[in-house]
């Protein structure tokens, strides 16, 4: 039934005004539309993502978003690093890490947070 509908990310967040910074300036995601103080819908790829402010941000304990991005993952954690993105390393079975790239066979994943304590990774896939 939805299988052909595009989905839209929903991160909820303290401060719309520094998310945003976050999101446009450091991860480079372009606004589409503002809604005030409230929502900004932000646009990553062909997709959007809804940050919106909530009470409740930052209490998922799970990953957010997650971006594939392919061959790139190595070049975008050294380039999010330069912008001040700090990763998240992780104690995980059958799992090797190098630099801040977790490594599972042929899989290569980065997790890091953005300023609420949401998180968000980027795969190799």
């Amino acid at each position: 039934m939805l299988g052909h509908t595009n989905a839209i990310a929903n991160i909820a967040v303290r401060e719309l005004g520094r998310a945003k910074n976050f999101y446009i300036g450091t991860l480079g995601l372009s606004e589409v539309e503002g809604m005030g103080d409230e929502v900004a819908v932000l646009k990553s790829g062909s997709s959007l993502v809804n940050v919106y402010r909530s009470d409740f941000a930052g209490t998922n304990k799970a990953t957010a978003v997650t971006w594939a991005v392919g061959g790139d993952i190595d070049r975008l954690v050294k380039e999010l690093k330069l912008r001040g993105v700090a990763f998240e390393h992780y104690d995980l079975p059958d799992t090797r890490l190098e630099g801040d790239v977790h490594v599972f066979g042929d899989f290569r994943v980065a997790w890091f947070k953005d300023p609420d304590g949401n998180i968000l990774n980027l795969i190799n896939q």
